[in-house]
């Protein structure tokens, strides 16, 4: 990915090494055992399992930043992709009368307070729709390559991207309608967080698509990184390497086959409309698990 040398995002907050304390419970169900912290690495919207807390102040940076050159290099590459997204989404959004605010994104070590609640970096990457803001441990980017089998700096691209996906949601209303469709109708709980997932994973592709068509950013190679890294965090196969076997009914964010699919279709189309997962869903479009 050619990264390098790309504009640096300003909304970066650096809370490394700020002492946050344990959290006293990580809610919800996604959070009893190991792999459904897995399952939750690539976030979506804690704030529905969550017990809403005080927001912490924005992170002044400096505090925790390390003289690691790989975490230097990794922060940098961060700052660019945000940056990307940040050219990609305002032309995008015009047209639905959406202006677009850019999110925040904090780098942070071990645990961090949010307006979702406090969250270890275990739960991973992920999103808080009450202080729009992006929350990312730079070791799992480790995880992601060692554990996950998906190296490589556009899969790390995707993470990112992912995470802005569920912003975008929430500029558009549509995280909302979910939080709103989830309390009154609890029994299809997984199956709308499945679908949001799914959602952002196209937005996902959407920004890739933009970011080649625009301004070259991929090479060879990239496309298998983002849909290796997809189909790595698909709950079939978390749920496959922690017990065994699957259950569909319990899945949260999708199978790999779905993710793969969905981030191909925004990275093929480039547009909002291709990414209408409950749309797909109502007219039974959606991929069998």
């Amino acid at each position: 990915m050619r990264w390098q040398g790309g504009r640096r995002s300003s909304n970066i907050e650096d809370r490394r090494g700020m002492g946050v304390g344990r959290p006293l419970a990580v809610g919800g169900g996604a959070a009893t055992i190991v792999i459904a912290l897995l399952v939750a690495l690539l976030g979506g919207d804690p704030g529905s399992v969550l017990s809403t807390s005080s927001s912490s102040g924005p992170g002044t940076g400096g505090s925790g930043r390390t003289a690691d050159p790989a975490q230097a290099e990794l922060e940098q590459f961060v700052s660019v992709v945000l940056a990307d997204t940040e050219d990609t989404w305002p032309d995008l959004l015009r047209p639905y009368g959406v202006s677009y605010a850019d999110p925040h994104l904090v780098l942070f070590s071990d645990a961090v307070e949010s307006a979702c609640g406090m969250q270890e970096s275990a739960v991973g990457p992920f999103y808080c729709p009450l202080d729009e803001r992006v929350y990312l441990d730079l070791g799992f980017f480790q995880e992601l390559d060692q554990r996950f089998g998906a190296p490589g700096d556009f899969a790390r691209a995707y993470v990112v991207a992912h995470e802005v996906g569920h912003h975008v949601q929430n500029l558009l209303g549509t995280s909302e309608r979910v939080q709103a469709m989830r309390r009154q109708s609890p029994r299809d709980a997984n199956a709308l967080s499945v679908l949001q997932e799914l959602q952002a994973d196209c937005f996902a592709g959407i920004w890739a698509h933009h970011a080649e068509q625009q301004r070259h950013l991929l090479e060879p190679g990239d496309v298998e990184e983002g849909l290796k890294a997809a189909s790595a965090v698909g709950d079939d196969t978390l749920q496959r390497r922690a017990r065994g076997h699957v259950v569909p009914e319990s899945f949260t964010h999708g199978s790999s086959a779905q993710r793969m699919q969905w981030f191909r279709r925004g990275l093929e189309q480039g547009t909002v409309e291709a990414c209408d997962t409950f749309g797909a869903a109502s007219r039974g479009q959606r991929p069998s698990p």
